[in-house]
């Protein structure tokens, strides 16, 4: 539907951010029933869509305006049906502007230098170690300082030379750190969360950072190693797995099938063929092995990383090796090198969007809205409903207070905006379902006031951008504007023509001559590269053999020497030889560029007229062509156009 639409706007609609506001006063060009129409719009429009424009004859000035003001005749028609109310065609602008606000809305600039900062990171692999000391990201003050300190002493014992993997086991609430020794991997941008993968980056190799805070509590990261990005790699795997249970016969038999299937290959067997048939990997098997594309830190093995990235050749095979799933042997198929700045760009962005990076970029255009929007609050207001606040917010069992009158005053101003003290109230009742463990309840009302001014800043400032930004008015109108017309015309000409079966066949009997068949043939086309095989395809022929008879005769598994095309064809088709003569029967041999052709014709159907139903799509077609001019009349005769000249004749001057 949407791509229907997208079409039908391309008479009028090119989103172009660039373009620029006039800042001159707008002069009425024409009025639709005394609605007037401004010549600023119809200049941009007729501009911006000059080039899309492939009918030389509506470059001209006076007949675009003709379309023009036929245009805004439909729609003038589609608010006087009610058409704007629809609740679809509601919904349908209301997303639209959500998408195209997102180019205002947001602070650009840091958006920019989070995905270069991205993509710098993504360009080596960092292999790091930490220690985990957990607190709560909204715990108190004196809570998070107790946890800090006990960081600092353990980074002081790293700094001094103690062994950061036993530190790690000793100190690490990290669960994994007792196996591990705090070991993460290689890892690039985006791997980890965004406040260890900065400290992760700013740390030199060998080199242990001073405690991390992030959501899971504060981090002493130790780098280990740094290389350039090896890209990605394309690997299939056979795999024996190891028994849960850790049975010592059932570990053995793994071990010496895996060492079978290893001399096997040795041998010549196919890998994938081999994988099929015994990999226990089930995820994989059915697919020869081939496992989805991954970098490093992807995988929860290091080691089958660091065995597909060591493979040098596409096809070599590894010997088997252990993991703690199982024996594997991979087969590489591919290596990936990391793509370019503009290849990544897109998912770069994408993925800031869904990382805590975004937070930089909301909090960097709350600053700027509070700073071009100064909020003042009334401190007295503000203490009565912090008062009105209760506990029973915790267990989102909280109700507004029976008597609302003395919090229906101002709380703050946004310009022209008044925003009272009963909005805020409802603003915490509805977001008393999110988990809150922020305490005392009166730090949680700061909390969410600090929230709720955000979000009124937000939409006060998306509700001025038609004022602000001319050229996101002008989008917008045009938008508006061409949902509107496509579901007039939905309603008044698509609808119409596929529904009005007495008006169509009424308009087929007025018009049938300019449905008609040339002359066709009902036949059966063999065609080949090969003059022997056409010939000998033609023997066959004569011998009243079937298709399939001379396809099986001719054709191999290796070569195909024949194809065939059966059905009826109107003189002139692709499929037919130009030479073919009009006769019923099997054509002599017939030779076009590289190819040859035999023909067995059926049946010589001379011209003649096509029925409705053999030419309904095109009747359909210029059916809704009429309709749509027959309209055009309509609305002619139905409203009243007044045109400007003497603007017009000063449009033209400076168009030209």
């Amino acid at each position: 539907m949407m791509k229907v639409r997208h079409l039908l706007f391309g008479f009028l609609i090119a989103a172009n951010l660039t373009a620029v506001a006039q800042n001159k006063p707008k002069e009425v060009l024409f009025t639709v029933d005394n609605k007037p129409f401004y010549s600023d719009e119809f200049a941009r429009v007729y501009k911006k869509n000059l080039d899309l424009v492939k009918d030389e004859s509506q470059k001209d000035l006076n007949n675009y305006l003709d379309l023009y003001t036929i245009y805004k005749m439909k729609i003038v028609k589609a608010n006087q049906l009610g058409l704007q109310d629809g609740k679809q065609y509601q919904e349908e602008l209301k997303n639209y502007r959500s998408q195209l606000a997102k180019n205002y809305t947001t602070d650009s600039k840091v958006t920019q230098e989070l995905v270069n900062e991205a993509y710098k990171r993504m360009q080596k692999e960092v292999k790091a170690s930490h220690i985990l000391l957990l607190v709560k990201e909204d715990a108190s003050p004196a809570d998070t300082l107790k946890v800090y300190k006990r960081a600092m002493d353990v980074y002081i014992l790293a700094n001094k030379g103690k062994d950061f993997g036993d530190l790690a086991i000793q100190y690490s609430e990290d669960p994994s750190a007792k196996e591990n020794k705090g070991s993460l991997g290689y890892f690039t941008a985006f791997r980890m969360v965004y406040p260890f993968e900065t400290a992760a980056y700013e740390t030199a190799k060998g080199s242990v950072s001073k405690p991390v805070r992030s959501q899971f509590g504060y981090h002493i990261i130790k780098v280990d190693d740094i290389r350039d990005n090896r890209g990605e790699v394309s690997v299939a795997h056979i795999m024996t797995a190891k028994p849960s249970d850790g049975n010592v016969e059932l570990l053995a038999k793994a071990k010496n099938t895996i060492d079978e299937l290893y001399k096997k290959l040795q041998q010549g067997e196919e890998f994938e063929t081999l994988a099929k048939q015994f990999s226990e990997d089930k995820a994989s098997s059915s697919k020869g092995g081939l496992l989805n594309t991954f970098s490093a830190g992807q995988l929860s093995s290091e080691f089958f990383e660091e065995v597909a990235f060591g493979l040098k050749n596409e096809g070599d095979y590894s010997k088997p090796f252990e993991t703690d799933f199982g024996y594997h042997i991979v087969k590489l198929y591919k290596k990936i090198p990391m793509k370019s700045f503009e290849e990544l760009r897109p998912e770069i962005e994408n993925r800031i969007g869904k990382d805590d990076r975004s937070r930089l970029i909301v909090q960097s255009m709350n600053d700027y809205l509070r700073s071009k929007f100064p909020v003042k609050r009334n401190d007295k207001l503000y203490a009565l409903v912090k008062k009105a606040v209760t506990d029973k917010v915790y267990d989102a069992d909280y109700k507004l207070p029976e008597n609302l009158k003395p919090f229906e005053g101002t709380l703050f101003t946004i310009k022209d905006k008044n925003v009272s003290g009963v909005e805020f109230l409802n603003f915490i009742k509805n977001e008393q379902r999110r988990a809150k463990e922020i305490k005392p309840v009166g730090k949680l009302v700061d909390t969410e006031y600090e929230n709720f001014v955000n979000t009124q800043l937000a939409n006060y400032n998306d509700a001025q951008l038609e004022t602000e930004f001319p050229e996101f008015a002008a989008i917008m109108s045009e938008y508006r504007d061409g949902l509107l017309l496509f579901d007039l015309m939905e309603k008044e000409i698509w609808e119409k023509s596929k529904t009005d079966t007495v008006g169509l066949e009424k308009f087929y009997n007025e018009h049938k001559n300019n449905y008609k068949w040339a002359e066709r043939y009902d036949a059966v086309v063999y065609s080949s590269t090969s003059k022997d095989a056409i010939a000998k395809a033609r023997k066959f022929l004569k011998k009243n053999k079937t298709t399939e008879f001379i396809k099986d005769q001719l054709n191999t598994k290796e070569v195909v020497n024949i194809m065939s095309k059966t059905g009826v064809f109107e003189k002139g088709s692709d499929v037919l030889p130009t030479s073919l003569r009009a006769k019923k029967g099997i054509s002599d041999v017939l030779q076009e560029g590289k190819y040859y052709y035999v023909v067995k014709v059926n049946e010589v159907k001379p011209a003649g007229l096509k029925t409705l139903e053999e030419s309904k799509g095109r009747v359909i077609n210029d059916y809704q062509q009429f309709l749509e001019e027959k309209w055009a009349d309509d609305l002619r005769k139905e409203f009243t156009l007044k045109v400007n000249q003497d603007i017009f004749a000063k449009v033209k001057s400076e168009l030209k």
